[in-house]
């Protein structure tokens, strides 16, 4: 698949223009449940309203430029940590959960009422602009990121659904298809799926707008967030833009007069209706009113120095990315000076095959990974890592030989980074004073062929003494017979 680099670079800044458009709008309304009637901007001309929803994805982008392609959890956990001050909702409970040693996604999903809310699938364009008509390859991206403050709940179902349909629209132009592709990414039975299929039903019927909001509110009435859940809040934006037929500014209107977390919403219609029609599809009479600039609100500047000042610049540092980005991921995908060159269909039904699908069906609560270069290692907790004096608690610690992710879009066939030798591992463990762990002392980690990964399990017995501390941190040695890298994998139980 070949994509003209301009027409790319074009809908790129049409993201980010779009995105800042709704952020703008629908930021005076943020918060309120009724029905809204917001006929447009009602700020300061000539300013953007400083928003969270792009703030996440700067430093997103200085993790990428930072780090590189090879991107997930672990490493955006510390970014978050170093760059990102905000400590409201599940942004501070995954901040906290992270200073005390629990890793992604195990942060996002310890004592986290707030898992399934809004504040993972309002970053995504980030992702979609690494990553241009490679669906499965921005979802990805988008849980790697999304798990760090919402573990395995809807927010980080919600956050793959948005980044896959906004990937996608970066060479597919109709709607239906772009949000298809979007739920070819994400669980049926997920309620993020079942509320966007609900407005799509809603549309079909010839139910009017609010009619389909007011059926979504009822149906989600039970999640426990309120206005703040995903959802709800990702079917006001997709609904906004069925409704809205082709318009972008009654698409916007339309989103964020369903009411809830209005900024969200609008500011993910502008995005993706700008991807979609590039920045011809944004009225310019709304562009000129907000300008190019971007307006800071929750980042710590002091210490990034080097955040994108402009939409443009934004753009600029974006797509000068997205080449290493699509090569390290084996996407096929490349940006030329031609005409744009696309298979057809460009996007076949992955079904179970899709990657990220894949991914999100794995995800389970209190468990999370740790990269240990040849192999990783996968630890999950039998229930939440909490010991009392005395206490017990079972974990299962799962060793997967490394592998890249896949050779062609729609190919699940992998190949292994090191080789197909199989690993004698050796465990020893580090322990709090009076912890004891029962349970094997070594595994073989073995291979299937030459293209298929070989893993192993071992289950372990965590006992503590008659004291615990408030943090009791433990670490699993591992290290593979006939190799000089040794491993450590830390395991953190909260007294």
């Amino acid at each position: 698949m070949k994509l003209n680099f301009d027409s790319y670079k074009d809908k790129v800044k049409a993201a980010w223009i779009g995105k800042n458009i709704g952020g703008t709008m629908g930021g005076p309304f943020e918060g309120k449940r009724e029905v809204l009637d917001c006929k447009g901007f009602s700020t300061e001309q000539g300013k953007a309203l400083p928003n969270d929803d792009l703030d996440l994805q700067l430093v997103w982008l200085h993790a990428m430029e930072s780090v590189g392609p090879e991107m997930d959890c672990n490493k955006l956990g510390e970014f978050w940590l170093s760059f990102l001050p905000p400590h409201w909702n599940e942004y501070g409970i995954g901040k906290n959960n992270m200073k005390h040693g629990l890793l992604p996604p195990l942060s996002g999903d310890y004592r986290n009422p707030w898992k399934d809310s809004n504040g993972a699938w309002i970053r995504t364009e980030i992702w979609a602009s690494l990553a241009p008509a490679c669906p499965d390859v921005a979802a990805l991206y988008a849980i790697e990121d999304a798990v760090v403050d919402h573990g395995s709940g809807e927010g980080t179902v919600a956050a793959a659904f948005v980044a896959a349909m906004q990937s996608a629209a970066f060479v597919e132009s109709d709607l239906y298809r772009v949000i298809e592709i979007g739920l070819s990414r994400v669980p049926e039975t997920s309620r993020l799926a079942m509320s966007v299929r609900k407005v799509l039903e809603c549309y079909e019927k010839g139910m009017s707008w609010l009619e389909a909001r007011n059926t979504i509110l009822t149906m989600n009435a039970d999640i426990g967030n309120g206005w703040f859940e995903a959802p709800s809040n990702v079917a006001y934006a997709v609904l906004g833009m069925v409704y809205g037929e082709g318009d972008f500014k009654k698409s916007m209107i339309t989103a964020i007069n369903c009411g809830d977390d209005t900024d969200c919403t609008a500011a993910t219609v502008g995005a993706t209706l700008g991807i979609l029609g590039g920045t011809a599809a944004i009225p310019q009479d709304w562009a000129e009113y907000i300008g190019d600039e971007i307006i800071t609100m929750s980042i710590a500047t002091g210490v990034y120095r080097t955040v994108p000042t402009t939409c443009t610049e934004l753009t600029e540092r974006v797509v000068a990315l997205a080449p290493s980005v699509l090569y390290a991921n084996m996407t096929g995908v490349s940006l030329t000076d031609g005409e744009n060159e696309l298979p057809s269909p460009a996007f076949p039904d992955l079904g179970e095959a899709s990657a990220a699908l894949q991914k999100l069906r794995a995800l389970k609560p209190y468990q999370y990974e740790v990269d240990l270069l040849m192999y990783r290692a996968c630890v999950t907790w039998d229930s939440a890592p909490d010991i009392a004096p005395n206490g017990e608690i079972g974990v299962t610690v799962t060793f997967t030989s490394r592998k890249t992710r896949y050779e062609k879009p729609g190919c699940p066939r992998t190949k292994l980074a090191f080789g197909n030798a199989p690993y004698f591992l050796n465990f020893r463990w580090l322990l709090p004073e009076g912890f004891t762990v029962e349970g094997a002392r070594n595994a073989t980690l073995s291979h299937v062929n030459a293209h298929g990964t070989g893993s192993c399990e071992v289950r372990f017995t965590v006992r503590a003494g008659e004291r615990v501390e408030s943090l009791n941190r433990l670490v699993l040695e591992v290290v593979a017979d006939g190799r000089c890298l040794p491993g450590y994998v830390p395991l953190v139980l909260v007294g």
